[in-house]
């Protein structure tokens, strides 16, 4: 469908024909027309499916024809993080170029001067509000804010936002807005916190899901199977072998993205890091000196991953093999942009097989496993279906071959029963060993008879020569 098939204004379709953009995407099909109606939304879709247009399109275009409330706040834009917070604002610059909208992005990292100017601009009354939690929270607690003339509550990448902890703030700025409000949520997922929110703040919600796009054809998928140790000279031979510069290194936590920083930087190469514990200037810095080219490599937590738009990335790596499929897609959608090409490896330990596994489900196919020189030591087999039935109980259940002997396993019994798990049956009874059972308290099995004879006819002979396989049979 094409925007001049919506029920937009012609300044608005004008913004648009300036910046090139004619068809629309599927959530801005389908949300564009709710949103129109005033009912309140729930719309699920990736990052890069054009949600930020869904709903600035049709807000600003209903906005534009209202009369101006004085020293107030028209709308609300909820964002998790300063960068996306600026990229809305940039777009909304944009799509209201014909229009008299007014817009003040409220977020952290700036000095007193930029809290000043913010502070002033929501006293004044900005029509569209886009801000992060945290920092709106900090200025609603000074005071002088009138949220009660909100027409428009959004929240973008909500899922995003509740990872981060942002409940409780958002919550509280909900407080302040008036309960005729049109409430819209925007979100990539759906876990039950998202479900436990649009509970407590949407009404009778029309509902819109966009299935998760697989990556684009143009990146070049592979994989590298390794133990965890491998992993840094990994690194350095996919440096050797395909690209040292415009790389990407996605890793899960931040302590081990500075780790790797540093590890890197000792083999002389040109280092960024990009996390958390970053301030605003530095992380500015960090991403101009990347453009720039005074960065070769940049290893970053997923806070990369949404609404940084760099157009030469040469190669992601993921460090680690994320857990979710729509964090896979968007840490290897940062290479391959603007009809480029790119690179996309990610490196599997053996108890990241399983994770893997459950993403090349989703993709639909095999990625490539490339193959390492000798040099760089022995690697593991890829099994990801192995690997899950191989992976330990919850409930204290141990592997046979825990190296425990018998009675260091007798004594060691759980008080409680484990938590019951579904697990696939092996393909054979001497595939995978069973695991000793803990679940029951009762003394009375036959295998537990067998092993107190034994035991009685052991201490009778007073033999020494008598010993337990370290694998009992499986039970009939």
């Amino acid at each position: 469908m094409r925007f001049d098939q919506l029920d937009l204004s012609d300044d608005v379709l004008d913004a648009l024909d300036d910046m090139l953009f004619d068809e629309c995407t599927p959530i801005q099909e389908q949300a564009i027309p709710k949103i129109f109606e005033g009912r309140d939304l729930i719309a699920v879709a990736q990052t890069g499916t054009g949600k930020t247009a869904a709903y600035l399109l049709p807000v600003i275009d209903m906005l534009a024809d209202k009369p101006e409330a004085p020293d107030a706040v028209s709308c609300i834009v909820m964002a998790p993080t300063r960068e996306l917070a600026q990229q809305i604002d940039r777009q909304l610059e944009g799509f209201s170029y014909y229009l008299p909208i007014s817009s003040c992005a409220i977020y952290g990292g700036t000095d007193g001067k930029e809290f000043a100017r913010q502070q002033n601009g929501l006293k004044k009354g900005a029509d569209v509000v886009i801000a992060t939690p945290g920092r709106l929270i900090a200025h609603l607690q000074l005071g002088g804010i009138d949220l009660s003339k909100v027409e428009y509550f959004i929240l973008d990448e909500a899922d995003r936002m509740l990872d981060m902890g942002f409940f409780d703030d958002i919550m509280q700025i909900v407080n302040h807005t008036p309960d005729t409000r049109q409430t819209l949520m925007f979100s990539a997922t759906m876990p039950p916190k998202i479900q436990q929110l649009a509970k407590a703040i949407l009404k009778d919600p029309a509902e819109i899901k966009i299935a998760v796009s697989r990556p684009t054809e143009k990146i070049t998928q592979s994989a590298v199977v390794c133990y965890e140790p491998q992993k840094t000279p990994v690194l350095r031979h996919l440096f050797a072998t395909k690209a040292s510069r415009r790389v990407i290194i996605f890793a899960s936590s931040k302590l081990k993205v500075k780790d790797l920083a540093k590890e890197l930087r000792r083999g002389r190469l040109k280092v960024g890091e990009m996390h958390s514990d970053l301030d605003q200037d530095r992380r500015e810095e960090v991403m101009l000196d990347f453009r720039a080219g005074k960065i070769d490599i940049l290893v970053a937590t997923d806070i990369l991953a949404r609404g940084i738009d760099i157009d030469d990335i040469a190669m992601v790596v993921n460090y680690d093999v994320p857990r979710e499929a729509e964090d896979y897609v968007h840490r290897i959608g940062r290479t391959a942009r603007a009809g480029a090409g790119g690179e996309a490896v990610t490196l599997i330990s053996p108890k990241e097989q399983s994770w893997f596994g459950h993403l090349e489900d989703f993709l639909g196919y095999e990625v490539t496993k490339l193959e390492l020189p000798a040099e760089l030591g022995e690697t593991p087999s890829y099994n990801p279906r192995r690997s899950e039935r191989k992976s330990p109980r919850k409930g204290g259940g141990k592997p046979a071959s825990s190296g425990r002997n018998r009675n260091d396993r007798r004594r060691s019994k759980p008080s409680h029963k484990p938590i019951a798990k579904d697990k696939p049956q092996a393909e054979t009874p001497a595939e995978v060993a069973p695991a000793p059972s803990s679940s029951s308290s009762s003394d009375n099995t036959p295998a537990k008879k067998r092993r107190y004879n034994r035991r009685r006819k052991s201490s009778k002979n007073s033999s020494n020569s008598a010993s337990s396989p370290s694998n009992p049979a499986p039970e009939a």
